[in-house]
């Protein structure tokens, strides 16, 4: 059975999300419902805290990338927090965005105080993530 936790806060400006657990075909889902509750409230400005998924399959990476298209139809912003070096819950999202060549896609930063910050610039490609 799959587990996921999805819960909601606010950091300045920026609706974050912070999930945690398994994402895959039974629970990405609900991440998707999450998100569009948060557009559907006109936040425009969203955060995934992905640093507390263990595990993430295609489906997952298909919720992420719908969830970039939805964003962007609506001129809002998205970004990602997959912690850098050293941290072994965020490093296999890195892994499977990088496998199947979407990491490029998403800006990714390695903590939730630098992607709120609009001066930060994201984690580069080439960096390693653990």
């Amino acid at each position: 059975m799959s587990l996921l936790n999805v819960s909601e806060g606010d950091r300045g400006g920026w609706a974050v999300l912070y999930i945690s657990g398994e994402l895959d075909l039974v629970t990405s889902p609900e991440v998707r419902r999450c998100v569009h509750d948060a557009v559907a409230e006109g936040r425009r400005a969203v955060v995934l805290d992905l640093s507390g998924v263990l595990f993430c399959d295609s489906s997952g990476i298909g919720v992420l990338i719908a969830t970039r298209r939805l964003m962007r139809s609506c001129q809002g912003r998205l970004r990602l927090i997959l912690p850098a070096q050293g941290a072994v819950e965020g490093s296999h999202v890195n892994r499977v965005l990088a496998a199947l060549g979407v990491r490029r896609l998403f800006d990714v930063y390695p903590d939730i105080d630098s992607a709120v910050d609009e001066e930060a610039q994201p984690l580069a490609l080439g960096r390693p993530a653990g």
